[in-house]
């Protein structure tokens, strides 16, 4: 071995590496040109409050980390611009931002930018365009979206865009997300017919027509309040609501009069039957309230406090809480059922189960849904008023993948949240709950699909709630639910403004993060860390609470990470009991990478939420699907035996 000639002479070898040391010097240098003229046109000055690091003679990428505010870096190049929330104004300089080729996903949302909608088609390989809550106005071109052949999430929503919605969305093809909300958009909605579109919210517009029936099976919520819309997920027949009385059909004089005779004897039979419903309603409630039907089929003392906390045992206290508390019953969703606290009292309830935040339980309503109650006692961080006004912020939230909140009740001793009944059971429960179950375990396309599922509604809180720090706070997979297709469903969340801070740092996951064992709180980045986690053990199949030490949650958890990869990269990392794997290995790995990005005990280097969920949308099943992972190149061995330890830990932490 020691006489065999090296192929590259030792000279051109030098030669190449200075010429590539030098291109990406180059490189490098011209991201920072560009994004320096970007900022000048920027106000306040420039953006120099909030771009402050924005600064000649730096770079703004180290390989995945960003060195500069609000850059999303990937490999070293500029993936994307996130500068949400800086009161920003003045020239979005698109034309500038030509020059950035890995540019692929802008976010300036919650700024103060007006004027017309950007130029967005000169930048044709975007794959998101993240305008919200600004004051763009005036009509989109309908041709904006016809270069973009990757475009999956468009966000317009709270914005006083007018004249009607561009066609060219319909050749997306790749749409996810179409956010056009609270707008002033007319006339009728395009015929959207992308399979994998998941969200879109038209709600809030002038809008009128039918709902084209790509859309049909969305939430009826996504539509309203808009000028003339018809037909499902509307419960408005476009037959019945287009149609109206013709000249030559006028009813007779005669005709009207026995149709008012008769209107009218209908009317006073029904105020009749009500008059003697309220006299006899009333002789039964005056002995007494009524007690409700418990069937106490996990813990019968749980489901006692739920009718104790609410209505008081002596007599003495009964006709005041009666009088003062019952009927306080809030709903935040317009469409909701209604019901009253006497019927949640009244309804067989099952205890769901017990823990760190109060009980659960299922209350099956007469006549009526199946709901969730939870009973809250160390929700005090807040009056009654804040406490409420966060309450209507989460009922206007609407998301496949966010359980909604239909109700709550407030005592000053306790809180009730009402939400709807989801009867698969939480992801935790799947994952290590199962026993003897005849249910089988998670396969690798039910798996991938959570885990793009948890991350679409995590994104939404985060562009939702940016004024909370942690817009999830307990993100944990028994918090996840999962539906009837296995689609999961995030509950628990946006829930630290209103809890006792004491116990918010005692019990909720992101208050576990490394940095919060730190330095004593939490960060933007701590929800991601909690996803991370999340995300470790789907693939893994271990429980991290089998890795928590008392006192010491922050740094074992991040040990629990590192021992996936030093202790057990054996090929054998993968929940053995995963079915489906086949031709997936390499998909596995690039998402066990995102995994370990998220949890990076280096808030620095830890992955930005953006970044992570537009590598997760990358992946696919199989690796041989239509489309590759941005985070390998084909030519990669992508097999869990073919990547050594430290090459995953590079690829992971850098």
């Amino acid at each position: 071995m020691a006489g065999r000639a090296s192929p590259w002479p030792p000279g051109l070898l030098m030669v190449i590496l200075t010429l590539m040391a030098s291109s990406l010097h180059l490189s490098h240098s011209k991201d920072v040109d560009v994004l320096l003229k970007f900022k000048e046109r920027l106000a306040p000055n420039g953006g120099d409050a909030v771009l402050q690091n924005w600064v000649a003679g730096s770079t703004p990428c180290n390989v995945n980390v960003s060195l500069w505010t609000g850059v999303i870096c990937d490999t070293g190049d500029v993936y994307g611009l996130q500068l949400e929330n800086m009161k920003l104004s003045g020239d979005l300089s698109i034309d500038v931002l030509v020059d950035l080729p890995a540019l692929r996903t802008l976010s300036f949302m919650n700024n103060d930018f007006e004027g017309p909608m950007p130029d967005i088609e000169k930048l044709p390989a975007l794959k998101s365009i993240y305008l919200s809550n600004n004051r763009f106005s005036g009509e989109i071109a309908d041709g904006v979206f016809k270069k973009f052949r990757s475009m999956k999430k468009v966000h317009l929503s709270h914005n006083q865009f007018t004249g009607r919605i561009p066609t060219s969305l319909v050749g997306l093809r790749r749409l996810l997300e179409l956010r056009l909300d609270d707008n002033k958009f007319e006339g009728p909605i395009p015929d959207l017919r992308q399979p994998q579109l998941y969200l879109v919210n038209m709600s809030y517009n002038n809008l009128e027509g039918p709902i084209p029936a790509g859309l049909s099976k969305m939430q009826a919520s996504m539509f309203e309040g808009n000028k003339n819309l018809c037909g499902p997920p509307l419960d408005i027949s476009c037959g019945s609501s287009q149609v109206g009385p013709s000249s030559s059909s006028k009813p007779s004089p005669a005709l009207l009069v026995i149709i008012i005779v008769i209107a009218i004897g209908v009317l006073l039979a029904i105020i009749g039957v009500i008059f003697f419903m309220l006299r006899g309603s009333r002789k039964q409630m005056e002995p007494g309230l009524v007690s409700p039907a418990i069937t106490r089929k996990s813990d019968p003392s749980e489901a006692d406090k739920l009718e104790q906390g609410s209505v008081e045992s002596s007599a003495g206290t009964t006709k005041k809480v009666a009088k003062e508390e019952h009927g306080k019953l809030m709903f935040v969703k317009e469409r909701a059922p209604r019901f009253e606290l006497q019927d949640l009292l009244k309804a067989s309830a099952e205890v769901l189960g017990s823990g760190n935040f109060g009980s659960s339980y299922k209350a099956i309503l007469f006549d009526g849904p199946a709901v969730v109650v939870k009973r809250f006692n160390k929700m005090n961080g807040v009056g009654r008023e804040d406490f409420q006004e966060h309450m209507r912020r989460l009922g206007r939230l609407s998301h496949p993948n966010l359980l909604p909140l239909v109700a709550y009740y407030y005592r000053k001793e306790e809180k009730l949240l009402v939400t709807d009944y989801i009867p698969n059971g939480s992801l935790a429960h799947m994952l290590h709950g199962r026993g003897g179950s005849t249910i089988p375990p998670l396969d690798w396309p039910t798996r991938l699909k959570i885990v793009k599922g948890v991350a679409r509604g995590l994104a939404f809180l985060y562009e939702e709630l940016p004024m909370l720090t942690v817009p999830h706070g307990h993100l944990k997979s028994s918090n996840v639910l999962l539906d009837d297709s296995y689609e999961p469903v995030l509950t628990d969340y946006a829930l630290v403004p209103v809890m006792n801070q004491t116990h918010a740092s005692q019990i909720m996951v992101a208050y576990k993060s490394p940095e919060c064992a730190e330095r004593g709180r939490p960060c933007r980045k701590s929800d991601v860390w909690s996803f991370g986690i999340l995300i470790l053990e789907i693939l893994t199949g271990k429980f991290p609470a089998n890795y928590l030490r008392q006192g010491r949650a922050g740094t074992d958890l991040a040990s629990w990470v590192n021992s996936v990869v030093r202790e057990e990269w054996t090929g054998e990392v993968f929940d053995n009991e995963m079915s489906g794997t086949k031709n997936g290995e390499g998909e596995m790995l690039k998402l066990l990478q995102v995994g370990l990005g998220c949890c990076e005990m280096d808030v620095e280097k830890r992955w930005d939420l953006r970044m992570a969920l537009d590598k997760i949308e990358e992946l696919r099943e199989k690796e041989n699907d239509e489309e590759d992972s941005s985070l390998a190149t084909d030519g990669e061995a992508n097999t869990s035996k073919a990547m050594t330890e430290d090459e995953l830990l590079f690829s992971a932490n850098n």
